[in-house]
Formats: C-alpha cells, sequence, structure tokens
C-alpha cells in the first residue's frame, strides 16, 4: 500500500515504524471508505443483501476479483463493488479508475470526486484515463470550482495536452457556461480530432453563438474532417436556436449529401429544426419518411404541431403514437402537448395529461411540473398553477417564471409581486431577464410610480436595463404611470429596438391622447425597415381612436391587407367600431360590425354600447345590449350602462327591471376607485367620496374647477325627471368622479405650496397665477385599470 501525503515526507527506514505506518494508512482507507459506503447506502437504493461476498484469502494481482470489481460496476452495483475494493491488496490505479467510473456512470459525481480525493491522499497517481470521468463529475455538479481544481491539477502533472482530457475540459467549460475557457483550451491544443470539433460546436450551440458555431462547423471541413452524425445535430440545433432557414437547408443538402438521412437522430433533429423554424410543411413530409418512428421522433412531431398553431394536430399525432404500437408516451410527450391544451384553453384536456401523468409515475419531474404550471396559468386557474406550483420537491428560475406569468396573466398582481419579492429576498435563485420582464407588468398595473422607480433601480443594479425585452417592459410600465418622459427616454436608449420596442412606444403615445406623435413613431419605424405586424397596428388604431384621427385611422386600416398582407383580426375591428363611435357615426359603426367577416365579439358591440350613451342613442343601445347579453350572460358593465341611460331618459320602470335582472343573476356593480401618490403615500378615492379628511379643500378646487370650465354641481339637464333625489344623485355623479377627486386632492396641495411659497418672496403682494397641472391618476374603473393625464388650468389669486 502507498503511504499518505504526510508520511511520504518522512520516510522510515526503521522496520517497526515501517508496520506502524502500514497498520495506520490502512486505518484511514478503512474510515475513508466507510464514510463513502454511508453515504453510498443513503444515495441508491441497492440492496447489499443481493450479493453476499464470500471472505476469501485474497491473492497477489488476482485477475478474477479485477474481473468482478468491474462486473459490478458495469451492472451498476456499487455496494458490492465498494465492498469488494475494500477488501482487495496491491490496488492500482487502474482500480481507483473503475470505482471512479462506476460512480459516474450512476450519477454520484459527489462520491466520484471524494473517490479521486481519496485516491490522492493515498499516494495512488491518477493517469490520463481517470480525468475524463472526474470532469465528467464536474460537469454533473456543474462546479465551475472543481472543475478549475482540476485544470490546474492537470497542467501542474502535464496531461493538459492529452486530447481525451482536453475534450472533456471542453464539453465541461461549455456546459458550466465558460465558453471562453472552453476556447482557450480549444486553441492551445495541438492535435485535434472530430470529437474536439464537435465538443466546441457543441458548446457554441449551449451559448447561443450561432455565428461561432457555423464558423466552427465549415473551419473543420477546411482541416479536412467530415462532420459526423454528432457534429450535423450540433449545427442542426444551432439553426433551431437563431432560425436560421438557409443555413438550415445547407446543412440538410450535406446530410443528403453525406448519406446521413437514414440516421435516425439526424431525421429527428431535422424535423426539430423545420418545426422551430416555421417550416411545418418540411417537417411534416420528412415525419412521414422515417420508416421507425420511435418516441423521440413523435414527441418532436408532436412539439411542432404545437409550437406552430396546431393543437389538434399534436392531439392526432398522439393518436397515431398509440396505434402504432412502437412508441409509448413519455413524460416529454406530456410536456410537449400541455402547450396545445393551453392553446385550446381545454382544462378538461390539461387535466386529462396530469392525471396520465401521476398514474403512470412521471412524476415528479421538474419540466412536467414546470408546463403544468405554465398550462394552468393560460387556461385560467392560478389556484391549480399555484398548487402544482407550491407541491414541487424542487423549482429552478424557469419554473419560477411560469409560476409569475400564471399570477400576471390572470390579475393576481399583488401575488405575482410577493412571490418576485420572496424569490428576490431568498437568494437560492438568480433572477434573469425574463423573470423581470414578466413580474413589470404587475408593478406597471398595480404599483405606484414611486414603487415602480425602486424596481427600475433594481433593474439596473442586477444590470438587466440594457436587456431589450425588460427596457419594453419599462417603457410600459412607465407610461401607465403617466410618465411619457421617462418613458421615451428609455426607447431612445435602446440599443437594438425590436417590433415589440415600437409597439409599447407607440401604443404608449396612443393612450395618452398623442396620436399625432404615434403615427410619426410608426412612420420613423418603416424608415428603419422595420416591417409592422398585428400588434403594430392595434397601437396604431387605437391612437387614432382615441385621438379622433379618422381620415388616419381608415387609411392604416386599409393598409394592412394592401400594404402589408395582414389580415385584419377582432382587435382591429374592434379598434375602428371605438374610432367610428367616438366620431357620433354609429349608424356606419353598425353597419361596420354587421359586414365584419369575423363574428363579433361582446367586446366589439360593447364599444358601440358605449358610444351610443355618449350620443344618447338609447333605441340603439337596447339593440346593442341585446347582442350583449345574448354572448355574456354576466356583463355588469352593460347593465349598469344600460340602466344608466334609462335613467337619464326617466324610464324608472326599465331601471328597476334591470336591477332586478341583475340582482336574480347575482351581479354587483363594480366600484371604481382612483389612487394618487403624494409624498411616498398613496391616496385611493371613489365616486362621490366624502370620507377624505380633506374633503372641505377638495370640493372648494372641485368648485373653482367647475365655475372656470362652465360646469355647476347641479347639472340642469337632469331635473325635468323624477324622482328628483335620484337626480340629486346622479347629477352629482359625473362631477364627483373619483379621478376629478384625485384631480382636485393633488391640484390643492400643489396649489398651496405655490402660493405659500409666494407670499413667504414678496408678503402682502397678490398674485395671479396660471399653473397647468399635469397629474398621473390612476383609476380602476370597471375591473380595468389605466392612467390619466389631465391638464387643469387653475387660477390663484
Amino acid at each position: 500500500m502507498s503511504t499518505t501525503f504526510a508520511q511520504s515526507f518522512s520516510r522510515s527506514k526503521d522496520p517497526q515504524k515501517v508496520s506502524q505506518n502500514r497498520e495506520i494508512n490502512k486505518a484511514d482507507k478503512s474510515r475513508n471508505l466507510l464514510s463513502i459506503k454511508q453515504r453510498l447506502s443513503k444515495s441508491t437504493s441497492i440492496n447489499s443483501s443481493r450479493v453476499k461476498i464470500k471472505k476469501t484469502v485474497i491473492k497477489r494481482y488476482d485477475t478474477s476479483l479485477t474481473r468482478s470489481l468491474c462486473s459490478y460496476v458495469d451492472s451498476g452495483l456499487m455496494n458490492e463493488a465498494l465492498s469488494l475494493f475494500e477488501s482487495m491488496q496491491n490496488l492500482d490505479t487502474f482500480h481507483w479508475n473503475v470505482m471512479i467510473k462506476g460512480y459516474t456512470n450512476i450519477g454520484l459525481y459527489k462520491e466520484a470526486i471524494d473517490f479521486y480525493l481519496l485516491m490522492q491522499y493515498q499516494g495512488v497517481k491518477p493517469d490520463n484515463f481517470t480525468y475524463p470521468f472526474v470532469i465528467k463529475s464536474c460537469v454533473g455538479l456543474l462546479s465551475l470550482i472543481e472543475g478549475l481544481k482540476i485544470h490546474a491539477r492537470l497542467i501542474k502533472t502535464g496531461l493538459d495536452s492529452d486530447v481525451f482530457i482536453c475534450n472533456s475540459l471542453i464539453v465541461m467549460y461549455g456546459k458550466v457556461g465558460c465558453i471562453e475557457l472552453a476556447e482557450e483550451v480549444f486553441v492551445k491544443m495541438t492535435n485535434r480530432d472530430l470529437v474536439s470539433w464537435n465538443s466546441m460546436i457543441t458548446g457554441y450551440v449551449l451559448a447561443g453563438d450561432e455565428w461561432k458555431l457555423f464558423w466552427c462547423f465549415r473551419k473543420m471541413q477546411a482541416f479536412g474532417l467530415k462532420p459526423d452524425r454528432f457534429g450535423i445535430i450540433s449545427a442542426l440545433a444551432g439553426c433551431s436556436l437563431a432560425n436560421y432557414e438557409r443555413l438550415g437547408k445547407e446543412t440538410h443538402c450535406y446530410v443528403i449529401r453525406g448519406g446521413h438521412e437514414s440516421n435516425l437522430m439526424v431525421q429527428t433533429s431535422l424535423i426539430d429544426m423545420y418545426c422551430k423554424g416555421g417550416n411545418l410543411d418540411y417537417a411534416v413530409e420528412l415525419f412521414k419518411k422515417v420508416p421507425c418512428l420511435n418516441t423521440v421522433v413523435h414527441n418532436a412531431m408532436i412539439g411542432g404541431y404545437a409550437r406552430n398553431g396546431c393543437p389538434l394536430e399534436a392531439f392526432g399525432c398522439l393518436v397515431e403514437m398509440q396505434q402504432s404500437g412502437n412508441a409509448n408516451p413519455d413524460a416529454i410527450t406530456m410536456v410537449n402537448l400541455l402547450p396545445a391544451c393551453a392553446q385550446l384553453r381545454d382544462l378538461f384536456l390539461g387535466k386529462s395529461i396530469h392525471g396520465f401523468a401521476i398514474r403512470n409515475g412521471f412524476l415528479p419531474h421538474l419540466v412536467l411540473e414546470t408546463a403544468l404550471v405554465d398550462m394552468y396559468g393560460k387556461c385560467g386557474e392560478p389556484k391549480l398553477a399555484e398548487r402544482v406550483f407550491y407541491l414541487m420537491k424542487k423549482r429552478c428560475l424557469i419554473s419560477c417564471n411560469a409560476m409569475l406569468a400564471a399570477y400576471v396573466q390572470n390579475e393576481w398582481k399583488r401575488k405575482a409581486i410577493n412571490l418576485f419579492l420572496d424569490i428576490h429576498e431568498e437568494g437560492s435563485i438568480k433572477l434573469d431577464a425574463m423573470t423581470i420582464s414578466s413580474v413589470l407588468p404587475a408593478y406597471a398595473e398595480l404599483a405606484s410610480l414611486r414603487v415602480g422607480i425602486q424596481i427600475h433601480s433594481c433593474i439596473i443594479k442586477l444590470g438587466f436595463n440594457v436587456n431589450t425585452f425588460v427596457s419594453n417592459s419599462l417603457v410600459d410600465m412607465y407610461a401607465k404611470h403617466g410618465n411619457l418622459r421617462e418613458a421615451r427616454k428609455i426607447f431612445d436608449r435602446l440599443q437594438s429596438k425590436d417590433i415589440v420596442s415600437w409597439n409599447t412606444i407607440i401604443m404608449a403615445y396612443g393612450i395618452h391622447g398623442c396620436g399625432k406623435i404615434a403615427i410619426d413613431l410608426f412612420s420613423e419605424m418603416q424608415e428603419k425597415s422595420i416591417k409592422p405586424n398585428s400588434s403594430t397596428f392595434v397601437s396604431v388604431l387605437s391612437s387614432c381612436s382615441i385621438s379622433g384621427l379618422i381620415d388616419q385611422g381608415w387609411e392604416h386600416f386599409s393598409s394592412m391587407k394592401t400594404d402589408y398582407g395582414i389580415d385584419p383580426g377582432i382587435e382591429h375591428y374592434g379598434c375602428m367600431v371605438d374610432l367610428l363611435g367616438r366620431s357620433g357615426n354609429l349608424d356606419l359603426a353598425r353597419n361596420f360590425i354587421n359586414e365584419m367577416p369575423l363574428v363579433p365579439t361582446a367586446r366589439i358591440w360593447g364599444s358601440l354600447l358605449a358610444a351610443s350613451r355618449n350620443n344618447g342613442d338609447i333605441v340603439l343601445a337596447e339593440e346593442v345590449a341585446e347582442q350583449i347579453f345574448s354572448l355574456e350572460h354576466d356583463n355588469t358593465g352593460s347593465y349598469i350602462l344600460l340602466s344608466n341611460m334609462y335613467a337619464e331618459a326617466g324610464r324608472w320602470e326599465d331601471v328597476e327591471r334591470i336591477r332586478c335582472l341583475m340582482n336574480i343573476k347575482g351581479l354587483e356593480q363594480t366600484i371604481g376607485t382612483s389612487m394618487i401618490e403624494l409624498n411616498t403615500k398613496t391616496f385611493r378615492f371613489i365616486n362621490g367620496d366624502r370620507s377624505h379628511s380633506e374633503s372641505y379643500m377638495i370640493y372648494n378646487v372641485l368648485g373653482i374647477i367647475l365655475g372656470q370650465i362652465g360646469e355647476t354641481m347641479n347639472s340642469p339637464s337632469f331635473l325635468r325627471f323624477r324622482p328628483r333625489e335620484l337626480i340629486r344623485k346622479r347629477s352629482e355623479l359625473p362631477l364627483t368622479h373619483s379621478v376629478r377627486l384625485a384631480l382636485c386632492f393633488e391640484a390643492g396641495k400643489f396649489v398651496v405650496s405655490t402660493v405659500l411659497k409666494r407670499n413667504s418672496e414678496t408678503p402682502g403682494s397678490e398674485h395671479l397665477t396660471n399653473i397647468l397641472v399635469r397629474l398621473p391618476i390612476k383609476s380602476n374603473m370597471e375591473d380595468s385599470i389605466y392612467w390619466h393625464t389631465a391638464p387643469v388650468e387653475i387660477t390663484v389669486k
């Protein structure tokens, strides 16, 4: 037996001391092996009583025992292998390598590294066959620190030039996200084989660097090496990531010329590449030509159908898979089917897949559980998504992002913010750009501007302020808080503006009534050769509608199909109905709806109902309301709007009838609230609110403003109707709207501070000051949250 590291510095020639050293060395080895064996028994479910090892007298260099050790390791019986190993004498590097290999192959990476360290402690010198398995264990643990230690050891021992070891290092650095270190190893290699090039290509795939990937792929061929199936699969994966259709077809041609088209793995990669590139027809043709369809090929096709918006075809492929008898659905099949359920909004199918996964023992499975959270969220069941999320034994960043998205999509914004804060404070999961962009909509619609600025500061500290997705969400957040100046600053600083960036800033100006600026931005986008999409025209048409730009609205609506080949969707028709309604063209709006090629939704009819109320056309309002109630029986807003119109017309019997209908259906009117932030405090108001401590000041300011704009607290337009008490309440209701009260509260505070400041400068003098107050007021009316930027002119004397 070799001596320990400490003993190697003081060797004794005394036979008695040599014997003592051997006994100490043997005891140390036994203790170390015992600790590994105890951990192994906890890590595996192997029953050590399955194989009984007889205590025999061990002969030196007994090859039969070595063969038995290899047999145990190859069978995965590491308990038995460890028992045999600790009873053997004259152990050399080969025996240690066998044990390290065994632990690595069954996924016990920590034990494999411990065995490597024990090997060094015992004075056994590792060789070039030891390190590839040790490096693989570092990859399994995703431990860059251990990997760097191994690399340093290799440099000291001079084994860093070995081709097999260098290939293992390239793979390790690529998988732990250090592609620069992988490149450094690759460049220093004097001899590179096919595995070296394939490892480097795979590293670029993992790093998402498609340009270097294809450079490496072509450089390999320039050096006279022909890519094998592994290199081709990596190149196809790069095409899938970057959506390089031309390069994908070039690689496909190389596959045909090289005779790899019959390889099942290559065929599966081709199907996956065409599906991710949107060429579903090519993928289907290839799928039909595969002679032996297994589970992996079916999974690729099912995932392709779901990714390209063909959920029914995805389930059809599943039926074919089950009927073929050659393949059985696995956990990945369920993962690919769940997005199809989300697209169909079919909760029953989603629950069926969940039950199938439980019955077949697919759970727990991190990817599958994450897909379930995403599916339940998109199907409108955040409670079920939350239940799956909190029952997960292990969560990753993607799981948290899916849960955040589920909360935000289903208007559970407060829970989204709380979950985000928990993840951030816990610190075990590192946030990414997707996490930030998922939670920012919740901050935009629920939190105050002050809190929004705080999350912006957090984004800058985390270094995500240069990320396009995060910047787009920030633009949206500031726009909804009424801070267009800051939204425009973030937009202008964006180095790479995508179509979402332009859509967001156009909509930001549109919702604040700056339609001309929105149209100018749309023209600027076209000048930069950025092709608009369907969402772009929703932003443009909404801007035209809010700002009353009728001619421009019709012009852009017509150009969708003629200039860009985009078929108008239900959202675009809704914008045009709103545009016509705001301009008072009710008959034209009704004819437009009747001539639509799409089936009108309740939202379309709702726009016309609102226009009917604004123009006092109660006959049209009744017709439209019937259409809405036939589509949505529980549309509270429509009942309230129609009831208000009846009240304004003095039709009190109809008001009572609507009220009874609402009571029968169990519908209640949602109380609209508006809130404003002042000196880091948030104040909420409801219509006609007099509960505020400064109501006297608020209503005084309101009276001043109403007097200047020609309104009074008692509008005469309702006095011809009865009963008078209801007349008084209804006549005051628009004048004491929650938005107006919030504006007057802030205006009063602003005016008082301004007057005090001027009086302190010039005491005793009178001042006539015209103040233009532009205030961000956050209003929650009829379950929708929006921001107002209201210009109010106040004369202070």
